[in-house]
């Protein structure tokens, strides 16, 4: 549906609606309201068109009667919903002159909302974007998550050190645009014990769970680009049965009289609770299985009330599970079928092995879901049963494909062994789904041959490639409203629902005219970024300078300690040699450390403390700037991404699934400093290799040097530059007074062996900042290459993504309203 096309917005009622809100919903007058009332009041206002669109979405016969995708994640990294709604719904213009004149400024009005954290990095951001690409080409979808009470924790710096306080992203006036589902609520068990029944001399198990919760849902609406699809995203909250027990109370048990509802709030109290110890490993497998056990009765209350027969929810519904966290929806499905609704095991695989696909976002072994054998058999004894038979029947598969080769069934058994048996989730996924895939074309190929080599000889077709994407929508239309306008002007209004005509503007990277008005646009985002900075940080930046920025999760293998290497590098030529020149530059950082993470905390600390000599330093003066950005979250990559100059996607080769930063900032004029992995490798193929920088080593490099026995010590002593770069971190020269206390990162390159290889690329990573520094002193040069990766990058579009799910893996039709 085009805009114009779309119901006529009223805007005096809608101002009537938001004045109304302020009063009733929010007990406050246009005299006392503050710019957060007025916030909530009008995204509710905003709210109850969207939950009308919600419900007619919802009842429409021709989506009941559609096959839709069921994305299952623990994690959904949606960002603020306002603004991106206001463009989805066509209203950005009339919204902001509404509230003009009820005296507000729309602008400051969106920054009174809290993210919703409700995911910890890439996995939760990619699943928000395709949400928001499913509705936009209305393919009926129902996302399912959980509502966590605490989102990711907000960061803060404390002399250097991360400190996490909790994240109640809520506030105390709970979210406008959030509705409650009461209708839909699910009973889940937990403990308990399995009993044998006989019905007509037939053995049946029956689960008799020993502790009950409710899960409440609550939707948050996927708003269609310009259209009147609005699909929910289903958060589940854990809520109490009996919540409160009076007669504890009158007895004068005040803590035994809430026992049940102290318990049952924990499960959804907090985004991913740390699991090094038991009660945390017992807390995170039970918000697995609450978020899948309800979606999975959702799934079936939908089915069932469309009047369809159990054998077709192969034919109606497919079950994406978002990575291994709800692999548990495999045994829960199996179970309510086999034991509810009396189908025979056949019969229930049958069902269950046409209905969930599994997307696979990691190489690295540790991030492998594994779960003890004795924790589920505790928690869940009937799913452990039902993991034993699945596994018992797929290992006389593997049996009689390669009769006699233990090796092949301790390799594929769902079932690991050893001193405490683990139930392996990835291999569970494998055996349970009929479709796999991987999120990057070069990381589907060692899925294949790394991975998963002998399920790829067992199921030749089920393991995939479906290449990531971000959503044009926020992350070009509504964060860069400059470069927006700007190819608006040249190629027309269409591109954000189809990206790839972006490669029309790949004509203009040569206008003089059209360069100098792209790197205004550039200039103006970096002075907004500048001035976030100046206001929140107390740190004056240079505009002309380089704006070099890596936004991620902070881990070893995505290597900030081989971006802080370069910056020691920079600093001591700085210091050490006066034929040294470079172009002014600001390195950005923003990331969050797992709170267990010891030395991921300890390379933030060190950023800090080099940032603070650096940036302090006169002799260095405009030169070099670090800025750490603190708690990163989506509102804050919506200010970063448009003011980048430098993109760095410097993981080591083999590591990194996929990236989407690296999408986002390409598509926003960026140029890309990375290795040879993920999706880098796609958008050079896009891009050609004059218009990214690549360095380091690739695949086969990495996996040849680890083999022949990496000795970090040798890259130390040979290389000056790295040397005199490293020793700074020994002596006080950022600690006044206290000589080694940057040694953690010092020790893990050598002492701990380098694991991600930094030193062994250091130089060629030098090198290619080098040749980028070179560039950027000839702007129009680099006007041409930034132009180009603005054009090139189309095929990055979630849109695409999720067309290529859909015509591969999923088999939806579009149903347009």
């Amino acid at each position: 549906m085009k805009p114009t096309e779309q119901k006529k917005f009223d805007k005096a009622l809608f101002q009537a609606d938001v004045k109304k809100h302020l009063s009733a919903t929010y007990a406050k007058t246009e005299e006392t309201a503050d710019a957060h009332a007025w916030y909530l009041a009008m995204g509710k206002a905003l709210a109850e068109h969207t939950t009308l669109d919600l419900l007619q979405t919802e009842n429409d016969d021709r989506i009941k009667n559609a096959k839709s995708v069921n994305y299952l994640s623990l994690e959904f990294l949606i960002g603020r919903l306002t603004g991106n709604n206001l463009i989805s719904m066509g209203l950005y213009e009339q919204i902001t002159e509404a509230m003009a004149e009820l005296g507000q400024n729309l602008t400051d009005l969106l920054e009174e909302e809290r993210d919703p954290s409700l995911g910890n990095g890439g996995l939760g951001r990619l699943a928000a974007c395709f949400m928001d690409s499913c509705a936009a080409q209305e393919f009926p979808t129902v996302g399912y998550g959980l509502h966590y009470e605490y989102g990711l924790f907000k960061q803060s710096f404390e002399n250097g050190h991360q400190k996490e306080a909790p994240d109640a992203w809520r506030g105390v006036e709970g979210y406008p645009w959030e509705v409650a589902r009461p209708e839909f609520a699910q009973e889940i068990g937990f403990y308990g014990h399995v009993e044998a029944v006989y019905e007509n001399g037939v053995e049946k198990r029956k689960w008799v769970p020993g502790m009950f919760v409710k899960g409440m849902p609550w939707d948050l609406p996927i708003v269609g680009y310009e259209s009147n699809t609005v699909y929910p995203l289903r958060l589940w909250e854990c809520q109490a049965i009996a919540p409160f027990s009076l007669e504890s109370f009158n007895n004068g048990d005040y803590f035994e009289a809430q026992h049940a509802l102290i318990d049952s709030g924990n499960i959804t109290k907090v985004l991913y609770p740390n699991d090094n110890h038991e009660k945390g490993k017992t807390l995170r497998l039970m918000q697995q299985y609450f978020h899948s056990a309800a979606s999975v009765r959702d799934i079936l209350r939908r089915h069932d009330e469309a009047g369809h027969k159990l054998a077709d929810i192969p034919k109606y519904e497919t079950i994406q599970l978002n990575d291994t966290h709800p692999t548990i929806a495999i045994p829960e499905l199996m179970r309510i079928l086999i034991d509810e609704r009396d189908l025979s095991w056949e019969e229930a695989w049958e069902i269950c092995s046409h209905t969930f696909a599994y997307t696979n976002h990691t190489l690295l072994p540790e991030a492998l879901e594994t779960w003890s054998e004795s924790l589920i058999q505790r928690l869940l004894p009937r799913h452990m049963e039902i993991i034993y038979e699945i596994n018992h029947r797929f290992l006389k598969e593997v049996r009689s494909r390669w009769p006699g080769d233990v090796e092949k069934q301790r390799k594929l058994s769902i079932i690991e062994d050893g001193f405490h048996r683990m139930v392996r989730m990835a291999n569970l996924c494998v055996v349970g789904s009929y479709a796999v895939n991987g999120v990057a074309a070069l990381h589907s190929e060692l899925v294949k041959r790394d991975l998963f080599p002998e399920f790829n000889e067992l199921y030749p077709t089920r393991l995939q490639n479906v290449t990531n994407g971000v959503t044009p929508r926020r992350w070009l239309k509504f964060c860069n409203p400059g470069l927006s306008a700007l190819i608006t002007d040249k190629i027309g209004d269409q591109w954000p629902a189809h990206l790839e005509q972006l490669s029309d503007i790949a004509q203009y990277a040569d206008n003089k005219a059209f360069q100098k008005q792209y790197m205004a646009v550039k200039k103006a985002n970096k002075q907004r970024l500048a001035d976030w900075v100046q206001e929140n940080m107390g740190i004056e930046l240079n505009t002309d300078a380089i704006f070099d920025v890596q936004i991620k999760r902070l881990h070893e293998y995505k290597r900030q300690h081989l971006n802080l290497l370069h910056i020691l590098s920079m600093y001591h030529r700085l210091k050490n040699d006066p034929t040294f020149d470079m172009a002014p530059r600001v390195v950005f950082f923003a990331a969050k450390a797992a709170p267990g993470y010891h030395l991921a905390k300890e390379i933030i600390y060190t950023i800090n403390k080099v940032a603070e000599k650096i940036n302090n330093d006169p002799s260095i003066a405009d030169k070099l700037k670090v800025v750490f950005i603190p708690d990163y979250r989506v509102s804050m990559a919506e200010i970063i991404i448009p003011a980048a100059d430098v993109s760095e996607q410097i993981s080591t080769a083999g590591k990194e699934a996929s990236g989407t930063g690296n999408m986002k900032m390409a598509l926003n004029g960026a140029l890309t400093i990375g290795t040879m992995d993920g999706a880098n490798v796609e958008i050079r193929e896009e891009v050609g290799d004059e218009n990214i920088y690549i360095f380091g080593l690739e695949v086969d490099g990495v996996e040849k040097l680890k083999a022949s026995g990496y000795n970090p010590f040798d890259y130390y002593n040979a290389d000056h530059l790295l040397k005199s770069s490293m020793d700074l971190l020994l002596g006080d020269e950022f600690t006044p007074g206290e000589p080694g206390r940057l040694r953690a990162v010092y020790d893990s390159l050598l002492d701990g062996g380098d694991p991600y290889l930094c030193l062994a690329d250091f130089a060629s990573y030098v090198e290619a900042h080098e040749a980028m520094d070179k560039q950027y002193r000839d702007q129009e040069g680099w006007a041409h290459k930034a132009i180009l990766n603005t054009a090139l990058v189309g095929k990055f579009s979630s849109d695409r993504s999720i067309r290529d799910y859909v015509n591969n893996i999923w088999k939806l039709e579009a149903v347009h309203r």
